[in-house]
Order: structure tokens, then sequence, then C-alpha cells
């Protein structure tokens, strides 16, 4: 007989690597012999974290955790699959134990199930951190085994709910050469007229011309074993109607049931239509819906029956339609009506990291989503997505720059009426599909005329030029605030909006990893300091920002490949798998999808140098300290830095700076003004040394900064920027994301937000985003309306492009126009809209977005 233990997973019993002695069994065997079941092991050696893997709790009274983890550590001899404690649930949601941690073991206990006899697992009560793992991976777990605690027989991808995970669900089912009778076929038509009068529905051969997301509707209280559900448009000649897919079905075919594909099927059920689900736009406006009722497909009552029927055995006189699309370009976007839907296709020039937005105030169930720019030539704007996940993890973990990438079921955003300065972007609708180079194969997109004329239009560009322009994750402050605080409170009322400035701590604690939310809070700008990029960088890492010529990454990229644009899995739609696609061969001269001739590297660009940092570190001042060579650069001899701060009555010191040897790096018809090294008001300097709580949250962490694209590492940084994984995927080298060229400007400012009764204060960050290459990435900053942060923003553009034109480098200090602008407000009380986002472990930015005045009783002025 079968050891009941092995039967539920091999997780009680370890599972062996190698025949070395094992650190884990020896504990799992010491912890089940335990008269306590329980044991703190003596000194424990580190283990690897395998697998971070997340289910359903079951029967958690109300405010308890709504998850469980369940977490693989390996020794190098054997695997043990162990539950993790509730309480410990914090360090799995703030990223401090993921696959790829080291940990050690400082509390165990033995687990018994009372409902099953002989099983229980092993739980972890006390675990310490010991770094990350080196190397290659342990083998990956078992994904069909079930989770350890409870009645689930499957896990949840780690981050969201809408994403397939394990290999329950199958990737493809092979296609069955099915010989449909079609005299036994009804018509959708038909079924609508008569399906009252019947038990039994006779076979529907129909084809796929929409698909939505996932939908996971499990509560702890539900017992469905699979409670998953998925919307299809289907259609045949008489029209369009809903299929609805249930349960375990949805592991079984979500997958194979693609757009346009054609499927015979029999045994299903009809019933009412639910009348608050989404409605996709159909490519033919002309074809007939049919809404009143909805195909329902079960696993029972009755077993439904699916066929796939190839595309090559489709006969003309079945009269399917065809799949069609609604392509727009760029040029066409502007005049678009908001929630307008279309379809696009683009090159991708930026792409940022996952980010995550909780569903419910306090739940843990999130959105997953990432933003992306994509040009496709018909406009020097790009478009601007907000990809949401759409249930195709392995598609949206592979957008990156230079790849071609197809948006289905778009929604049009904009909002001029509220906001005239905002920029109208699109969004995913439930509907919404995303294809990037090496799925577009077999896609009936690639039929459409709008597709074709963009292959066109990327053979007449050259890599190397468009190559310059792309960008990968960071912070992106998109969309922008509106302009006045009444239209941001439109949708909540103002007392559920604003944050007291002492409760921020609060509400970066209650952050999840990679999760981003908007806060506001009223505060007096009191104090701004600039801060280099390498300060920011030693601040946040202890090591400088390394800048990286691009040369070698260009010439690597185009010697590694000879057809098309890229090779194996990520190919564009240049290569062979649309070949109905390209035009015929010519002699276009130096084109996207010809490699570039290998050429000599130019000289390197210069790195910033790093000529101040705080004198003291722990008290976060808002005056830098200056080394003494960089006083003799600055023309300070031994005066101290106060002596450097502008003082309203008077002028700043000096104008300009000197480098070592004496020569001026600005230029006397470069100057941007008089400038002075920090800010801070009166009232600041009153207070400062009587607050009651000091925040300091102004880190700039090297995650936060757009890097320029490189193609060489394209799959580091794809790793770098998507969410951890669930089992470990080892780095595929030990390059830092340091040594990545930063993509926006030389730096950042510290911005300080005194509260309205002088009691607190918090140090937030303002990050300047400019990228001289492709100057329409980061216009985001309204000069109109925004003149603190818009001044900030366009001197450091002024400041980047000097320095790429190798003629500023160094510090760069306040100028008269951000002094002016922050004097301006001195004293004044304002709403401050502040970005946070957890980028996991004890890392929390946190971004100065919006400053509005509350001069007006309704708050509608904006700074």
């Amino acid at each position: 007989m079968q050891d009941p233990h092995q039967e539920r997973g091999g997780s009680v019993l370890p599972e062996k690597e190698s025949g070395g002695a094992s650190w884990l069994q020896r504990v799992f065997e010491d912890v089940r012999e335990s008269s306590r079941l329980s044991v703190v092991p003596a000194e424990p050696p580190p283990v690897t974290v395998v697998a971070v893997e997340r289910y359903l709790a079951e029967g958690s009274p109300p405010g308890a955790a709504q998850y469980w983890y369940d977490v693989t550590l390996a020794d190098g001899a054997c695997r043990q699959r162990c539950h993790l404690a509730p309480r410990l649930n914090g360090l799995v949601q703030r990223a401090h134990l993921r696959a790829g941690a080291r940990l050690r073991l400082t509390r165990c206990s033995y687990l018994y199930d009372e409902r099953r006899l002989h099983y229980g697992f092993l739980c972890l009560e006390g675990l310490q951190l010991a770094g990350h793992a080196a190397g290659p991976a342990a083998a990956p777990p078992r994904h069909r085994l079930p989770p350890l605690r409870g009645e689930k027989k499957h896990y949840l991808p780690l981050w969201n709910n809408e994403d397939p995970y394990g290999d329950v669900w199958v990737a493809d089912r092979p296609q069955e050469q099915t010989n449909a009778d079609v005299s036994r076929v009804t018509s959708l038509g038909q079924l609508e007229m008569t399906w009252r009068s019947r038990l039994h529905f006779p076979p529907l051969l129909v084809r796929v011309l929409h698909k939505s997301r996932l939908r996971y509707y499990g509560k702890p209280e539900k017992k469905v074993d699979m409670p998953y559900q998925a919307y299809f448009e289907v259609a045949d000649g008489s029209g369009m109607m809903s299929v609805v897919l249930w349960n375990s079905l949805c592991p079984e075919w979500y997958n194979s049931m693609k757009v346009g594909t054609v499927l015979l099927l029999e045994q299903y059920a009809i019933k009412n239509s639910y009348p608050f689900k989404t409605q996709p736009t159909p490519g033919d406006s002309q074809m007939k819906r049919f809404t009143t009722i909805e195909i329902n497909l079960n696993v029972r009552d009755p077993p439904t029956k699916i066929s796939i029927i190839p595309e090559e055995m489709v006969k003309p006189e079945w009269g399917l339609p065809e799949v069609k699309y609604r392509f727009i370009t760029r040029s066409e976007l502007d005049d678009l009506p908001n929630n307008h839907s279309c379809d696009v296709i683009g090159l991708v020039t930026f792409v940022g990291r996952a980010e995550r937005t909780r569903k419910r105030e306090h739940g843990e169930d999130f959105w997953l989503y990432r933003w992306a720019h994509a040009i496709d030539g018909t406009s020097d704007q790009p478009f601007i997505l907000e990809l949401f996940a759409t249930s195709q993890p392995d598609v949206f973990e592979h957008i990156h720059p230079m790849t071609y990438l197809v948006c289905t079921q778009m929604r049009v955003v904009r909002d001029h009426t509220e906001n005239p300065s905002s920029r109208t972007y699109l969004t995913t609708s439930n509907e919404s599909q995303i294809f990037v180079s090496g799925w577009h194969k077999g896609q009936p997109y690639t039929k459409d005329t709008k597709v074709k004329n963009f292959i066109r239009w990327t053979k007449t560009q050259n890599e190397a030029d468009q190559m310059k322009k792309t960008v990968i994750g960071g912070y992106y402050p998109f969309p922008r605030p509106p302009n006045n605080f009444s239209k941001y409170c439109k949708h909540n009322k103002v007392e559920l909006v604003l944050k007291a400035i002492g409760d921020t701590g609060k509400e970066i604690e209650a952050l999840h990893y990679r999760e981003h939310k908007r806060i506001a809070v009223q505060g007096i700008i009191s104090a701004i300091r600039y801060i280099s990029c390498s300060s920011a960088a030693e601040e946040a890492t202890g090591g400088e920002l390394v800048e990286k010529d691009t040369s070698e990454s260009l010439r690597s990229a185009a010697m590694s490949r000879e057809d098309g644009f890229h090779k194996g899995k990520n190919t564009n739609l240049q290569s062979k798998e649309v070949e109905s696609l390209q035009e015929p061969p010519g002699t276009p001269g130096k084109h996207l999808h010809q490699a570039l001739l290998p050429k000599k590297s130019s000289a390197k660009r210069r790195t910033p140098r790093r000529l101040y940092k705080d004198a003291e570190q722990g008290s976060k001042s808002s005056h830098p300290y200056f080394t003494r060579s960089a006083r003799r650069r600055l023309g300070l001899g031994e005066f101290s830095h106060e002596d450097f701060v502008q003082d309203k009555s008077k002028e700043a010191v000096s104008d300009s700076f000197t480098d070592q040897e004496g020569m001026t790096d600005v230029p006397e018809a470069e100057e941007t003004g008089r400038t002075c090294a920090s800010w801070q008001s009166d009232l600041w300097a009153q207070v400062k040394d009587k607050l009651m709580k000091y925040l300091h949250h102004s880190t700039i962490f090297p995650e936060s900064i757009p890097r320029k694209f490189d193609y060489v590492h394209k799959d580091l940084l794809m790793q770098q920027y998507n969410l951890h994984a669930a089992v470990h995927q080892p780095k595929e080298t030990d390059k830092n994301i340091n040594e990545f060229r930063s993509a926006s400007g030389l730096g950042c400012y510290e911005v300080t937000v005194l509260g309205i009764n002088h009691d607190v204060a918090i140090d937030v960050a303002f990050l300047p985003l400019f990228c001289p290459e492709d100057p329409h990435l980061f216009q985001l900053y309204d000069t109109e309306n925004d003149t603190l942060l818009s001044c900030m923003s366009h001197i450091s553009a002024c400041q980047q492009k000097a320095t790429n034109d190798g003629r500023l480098h160094g510090v760069f200090p306040l100028s008269d126009e951000i002094v002016k602008a922050a004097m301006d407000l001195d004293g004044k009380h304002v709403v401050c809209i502040l970005d946070l986002c957890h980028l996991g472990e004890d890392k929390v930015e946190v971004f100065l977005s919006k400053i509005y005045k509350t001069v007006e009783p309704d708050m509608m002025d904006p700074v």
C-alpha cells in the first residue's frame, strides 16, 4: 500500500536529490519525533528557496490571511516542501522571502491534518534571511503536487489571479482530425429561437472571434476545485454569441481556444446571459449579436465535448466568418473619442517595470500591469499603452524594446475636459490579447492591411537609430494627476484621499511587493536640494552608477543576427513565421532588418562625478557638504557650506564651476543663470530641530532609474523588471543593474515637506525624467500648471543635453528659477501628491508627483 504521506505529494518525506547527508532530512525527523512537535535547530546552515507558491486559504476567520504559502527548500542533498506559518506571510508579500533566497530555519514545527490518517507536514515558524543563491538553481518542484494544507488541488500564480500557473494548465491540446457531420449542426440563430423548447441541443460549429482573460472567483468558504471562468465570443454565418468556459475545463482548454480557432461543441448547456459582463467590439460592425443567451461549457451536467478543427480542414461552405480587426495608426488616435475600441501594432521603444495595484482596499488581490511605448511611423508621438495582465504570462514577461507589439481590443483613454494637458493613451480591456515577436506566427491579424503597411515601414528604418531611443524599466509617473485638486478628488471624498504626513510610514509599511499607490498629503514646501546620480546611487546601494557605452551592445546584437530582426523565440514579423507579409525583395539600403556592420567605438561618455554628499547621513541635512577638492572647484575656499546657500537678499557666491585644471566646464554662453546648492525656508530653519517626527524617504534606488536598453543582456533586463518568479531562475550573468546606462537626467531633487502643524516633516524625492534621444518619452510635466516641478524638470533637461554634448559635468545646484518657484510657496499650505512603490525587501520609492495650492476654498489652483 502506498504511503499516504507520499500520496499527498511527497511533502511529508523529503525528496532526495543526491546521496549525501541531508540536514533537512534530519530536521524533519527531529521535529516529527519531538514530544512538542517543535524544534529550534542549533547552528542551522543556510538552505536555498527553490520555490514559493500561493493558494487560497480555507476556513480562515474574517481578517485572517486570505492566502497560504508553501515554500520548497533545498540543502543540496534533498528538497523539502514546507508550509509557511501565516503570521510570516509578510515576508513573501514584501519579497524578503522569495525564490533564490538563502535562509536559516530558526524554528519549525510539525502539523498533523486531523481529518486524514498519518498525514502532516513541516511548518516554518522562524526564519533568518542569509542572502541570495549563486549558481544554478535546484530542480523545480513538481507542480502537479497539491498544496500541503487544506483541500485545494492547485496553486495560484504568485502575484495575481488572472494568469494560469503550473503544469495543470495544458499548454496546447493536439488538434484532432475530426470529421464534422455538418448535417447535424445547428446555427446560433436557430439556437436562440428554439432553446426554450429543447432539453438537448444539436452540435455547433463556430469560430472564436474574441477571448477574455481568466476570472478567478475562489473564496475561502467556496469548495469548488478550480474556480475559474473565461468568456469567448464565437460566431457562425448567422451571428455572434458568448460561450462561457467553467471550472476544470479552463486548465484543460483555455490555452488552446485561441482567437481564430474553429470549434465543434457538443453536449453544452444554455443559460440566460449575465447582464453585467463586458462586451468586445466586433471587427465586423455588420455582424449580428445574440445577447439574450450564452453557451455554457461544463465538466458535468452535461459533460461538454469540445473538438478543435484544424484550419486546413475548415470548408468554405460552412460559412464561418473570418476574424476581422480595427487597427488604427498613431496619426489616427488623436481623432478618436474616449473609450473607442481599437487594435494597434508598433515597435516598442519603452517598456516599464511590472507593477501591481490593489483591487480592494486592504485586500490581498492585485491587478498586474506595465506601461509601454510603441511607434508605427505615422506620427512623431508614440502609442502610450497601459497593459494589464491578459492571462498570457509568457507574452507579458517578454515585452522588451525593439520587439513588434500587437494589442487587440484596446480602449482609448482621454479626458481633456477634466485635464486639458493630459495625454491620450490606450488601456487593455477584458478581451484584449497581446503578442510580441515570436508569437505572431499564424495569428489572423497578419493578413490585415495596416499590419502589412507597418511591416513595410520597418524596412525603411535604421536599426541603430531606433536602438538609441530604447528605454526599459524605472519610475514612470503616468497618467499625470489632473490640473486641480477638486478633480483629483472627484471620485473620492477629500477626507479619504488626504493622509497625514505622520501616517505616511504606515502607508509604506502596508505596501506589498511592486504595489503602486498614489496618496495626497497636506504640507509646506520647506527645503530643496539637488542630488547627483552618483550620490543617489551611493545612498541606495553604496556604489556609483556606471554609464555604459552602447556601441558594444549594438555591434554584438547585430553580429548575433543573420536573418530577420532577432533569432530564436523573439523573431519578428520579418521572419519566416509571416513570410506572406513580406514584400518582394529589393535593395532598400540600410534597413531595420539588416545587420549592423561593426565599427570602431567612440570615446566613452564621462560619468558624472560625485562632488558632494551628506555631512551626516543620519541628520539628512538640507545642505550639501563639499569635499576639499570640490570646494576648490566651486571657489568656496574654506567657507562653510551654509555660506554657499543663496539668501533671499543676496546673490549666489558662484555662477559657474571650474574643473581641477582651472578650465570652465560651463561656457559663458551656456550658463543657465545664477545657482545655489540648496534652498530652505525661514520657517524650516526655525522648526527643523524641534520636530516630533522626521521621515526620510528620498532615497533613489537603482530600480527607480530608467535604463538604456541593451540587447545583448535583454533577458537579464527583462528578469530585472518583471516580478520575482515563483520558481528560482538564476541570472544569466553577475552583471549588476547599475552597470546599465541611465536614460533619465543626471540626478534628482530631495524635497522636504513640513506638516501644517509644524511638528512632522518628510523628505521625498523628485526625479526629473528626460531622454535626449527620445524627447517624447518623458514629456510628463505641465510647464504652465506645475511651476516648481516643471522648473526642476526643465533645468535638469538642459543639464542633460549639455552633458551629452560634452560641455558640462559635475554638480548642478539650484537655478534662480527653481529658487524663485520655491520662494513663491514659502510658508503656504499645499497638497502634495506622492507616488509610492514597493520595490522588494525594504526598498520603497516615494516620489513627489504633483503640488496643488490650497489658497482657494475649492483648491482649484495648481502650483
